[in-house]
């Protein structure tokens, strides 16, 4: 009996202990440079969020972030690098929608659990993609670029970066009932100059690439993901008014580490809250069609749990087999 409370007692302090350790961290934290690492390469939407959230921790923490692109199949790489790395508030990850919610319904094994390994902080950003032609093609509306596909069947390619938009032109093969056929690249800036060149004759981007493409004459901006048109380009009409029930949002998170300390995890969240939050922020992501969001982790966890379920379905119905 005595032997049975000597150990209960050392396990209460033993907690008690952990406790105070975990708020001592926060108390003193960020005291070292933080990584923040994007799964993918220079250049694209994520590199582009990461890098402004970065400065803006740099300036209120006096602690430099340092930006570690990990591009590779698909974003997986960096996912990996993040959910292993040490859970100590000194490694934050980028995250797209899709590397928790969409890749685990197409690849057959993932090196990282979405649910197991991480612990939301909060949501950047949600924003509809915008589906980019080259102004050469011969059709100037997602009607018209339909039947062009559909004159010649198998002809016309779309690039791919990741499973968000491999699985946003699927969707859009599957509802307009043609076959468009995906080449893969590395990051944004190649698929952007492949259709740029006529290599391949659309692309689903973020509107952080495709607004100042679209507004430089570059590429052509034939329909919107997203179920209400863009601020950023009034001018386009969603994808939905030509195929009803067409809707593919995308968005980005930060996340930690599963066992990063709870008192970290409460001090990120509300700094970047806080910072999404700001006008100058606030206007640099809406200029180009993003809509800021600063949720809680609560708030991100559900929206990550609900996505898995909805994406899962959407890969089933279109046929997209894991490999």
């Amino acid at each position: 009996m005595k032997r049975a409370t000597c150990l209960l007692l050392l396990s209460i302090l033993s907690c008690a202990a952990s406790t105070v350790s975990a708020a001592d961290a926060a108390a003193n934290y960020p005291s070292r440079p933080i990584r923040f690492i994007v799964p993918f390469v220079p250049g694209g939407p994520s590199d582009v969020i990461s890098r402004l959230l970065g400065q803006k921790l740099t300036e209120d923490w006096g602690q430099t972030v340092v930006i570690d692109n990990r591009g590779s199949a698909g974003g997986v790489v960096g996912f990996e690098l993040g959910a292993h790395a040490p859970a100590d508030g000194y490694t934050l990850l980028l995250a797209n929608g899709a590397g928790v919610t969409i890749n685990p319904s197409v690849y057959l094994k993932l090196p990282y659990d979405p649910e197991r390994d991480f612990q939301p902080i909060t949501q950047v950003t949600s924003g509809a993609y915008f589906m980019v032609i080259s102004p050469s093609l011969p059709a100037k509306t997602v009607k018209e670029y339909i039947a062009l596909a559909k004159a010649k069947p198998g002809s016309l390619n779309f690039a791919a970066t990741g499973t968000n938009n491999l699985l946003a032109a699927e969707q859009f093969n599957y509802m307009a009932g043609i076959k468009t056929v995906a080449v893969n690249y590395k990051g944004t800036g190649q698929a952007v100059s492949a259709v740029l060149s006529g290599e391949v004759q659309s692309f689903i981007v973020s509107p952080l690439i495709a607004v100042p493409q679209v507004k430089g004459g570059k590429l052509r901006a034939i329909g919107v993901t997203g179920l209400k048109r863009s601020p950023a380009l009034p001018d386009v009409p969603t994808i939905a008014e030509t195929l009803p029930g067409y809707e593919n949002i995308t968005w980005h998170s930060v996340l930690v580490p599963a066992k990063t300390p709870r008192p970290i995890v409460a001090k990120l969240s509300k700094e970047l809250m806080k910072i999404i939050r700001q006008p100058d922020v606030h206007e640099r992501f809406t200029s180009v069609g993003l809509d800021p969001v600063g949720s809680t982790p609560e708030e991100l966890a559900a929206l990550i749990k609900k996505e898995f379920v909805m994406y899962a379905k959407l890969a089933k119905e279109i046929g997209l087999k894991p490999q």
